[in-house]
Parts: structure tokens; C-alpha cells; sequence
């Protein structure tokens, strides 16, 4: 059944590749192997995917199954070079959850979290420098938009849609 091979074929792809541009190359191979496409229809295959938000190696994934073997064959791809993603994740969930308790662990975590922390707080001042401090100097537009922002944020707890919105909304004010 193609719908199961184009399953196995993506998740061999997904397995041995690291995502991204190292799985075009196995994508244009097999496409090409099994006949299914010819390499013009890969390279417009690579180029849809290249413009279409994602990773590359799951649209390719996608638009190679909906090629070959319509919807069904997209969802199978796509379920195929995730399955390293969803494995890892799956073994690490068992993994944590029967050492969770444990002291070595636990001592790890403990380490691992400031760090996380110091590193989101480093990249908040990094973005923060580019965005709202232009030549030193302080751009207020862009100060009180993100003031906005942060109180809809904290005391509203709004959707992030309706806050791109309204940030559009507020510079398109403030601007003109």
C-alpha cells in the first residue's frame, strides 16, 4: 500500500536526517526511486515548502504525500518524519517520570532551571536593546506598545492573536 510506504519512507528519512536541509536530498532520492515524481517536481516540492511557514522537513514531508497519494498520504508522510520527534519525546517522558524522584535527577533539574531562566533573561535584554533602544536612545513608540502589551499580558491574560492585533492597531496609531 503507498500509504503506508510513504509513511515508512519518511520515517526512515526522519530517523536518519537532522530536519531541514539534510532531508532533501534522501526526500529527492526516494521520490525519485519510487518513481513518484520526477526532480522538477521535487525541486517545486522544496520550493513550496521553503515559502510556506514550518520546517522544511515536514512540508516537504507534507507536500511530497499530498502529491503522491492525496490527504491521507500528507498526514502519513508527515506522521512519518515526526516519528523521531515523538519517539524522543515519548522515551524521555518514561525516562522522567520513573526518575523523578530520583536525587541525581532532581539535582540536575536543579541546575538546569536557573540556567533556563538566565538565558530567556538574557535574550529579553538582548531583544530588548534592538527593539526599544535605537542608537541608545529610547524609542517610545515601541516602549509603550510593549508597556501595553505586557499589562494585557499579566492582568488580562489575552490571546496572542488579540495581542499581534492590537500591537498593529496601536502602531498604526501612534505612527501617523
Amino acid at each position: 500500500m503507498i500509504i503506508l510506504e510513504l509513511f515508512y519512507i519518511f520515517a526512515i528519512i526522519g530517523f536518519t536526517s537532522f530536519t531541514g536541509v539534510s532531508m532533501v536530498p534522501l526526500i529527492n532520492a526516494e521520490m525519485i526511486n519510487h518513481g513518484w515524481m520526477t526532480a522538477a517536481e521535487v525541486l517545486d516540492i522544496i520550493a513550496i515548502a521553503e515559502m510556506t511557514p514550518g520546517p522544511l522537513g515536514i512540508n516537504c514531508a507534507t507536500f511530497a504525500g499530498i502529491r503522491v497519494a492525496g490527504i491521507v498520504g500528507a498526514i502519513c508522510a508527515t506522521m512519518g518524519v515526526l516519528m523521531p520527534t515523538f519517539t524522543i519525546c515519548l522515551l524521555a517522558s518514561v525516562f522522567f517520570t520513573r526518575f523523578k524522584k530520583n536525587k541525581l535527577l532532581q539535582n540536575a533539574l536543579s541546575g538546569v532551571r536557573p540556567v533556563s531562566v538566565g538565558l530567556i533573561a538574557a535574550t529579553l535584554v538582548s531583544l530588548s536593546e534592538n527593539s526599544y533602544f535605537a542608537n541608545m536612545l529610547p524609542d517610545w513608540t515601541s516602549i509603550i506598545i510593549g508597556s501595553v502589551i505586557a499589562y494585557l499580558i499579566w492582568k488580562r491574560d489575552l490571546s496572542v492573536p488579540k495581542l499581534i492585533i492590537i500591537s498593529a492597531a496601536m502602531g498604526l496609531l501612534i505612527v501617523r
